[in-house]
């Protein structure tokens, strides 16, 4: 993938607007697609805590900028 604001880049936040952490995965990292996947489900899994759905929220934000926003190192 190119650079920030990519066709790829954009292709991957719509993936992670859907499943969390397949933006990430699309791109080929997945160790963070691991992480944001696990831990948007576990939130979202005990919303009725309140406090994991405020976390699974603003993570699964976060993955969609981080996709958004990857540079590869090449």
């Amino acid at each position: 993938m190119s650079g920030q604001g990519s066709g790829g880049n954009v292709i991957a936040a719509l993936c992670n607007v859907f499943i969390p952490g397949l933006g990430q995965l699309v791109q080929g990292r997945i160790l963070a697609a691991l992480i944001f996947f696990l831990v948007c489900v576990a939130g979202y899994a005990t919303w009725w805590l309140v406090v994991p759905g405020i976390i699974a929220v603003i993570a699964h934000l976060w993955a969609i900028i981080d996709a958004a926003k990857f540079r590869s190192g090449v």
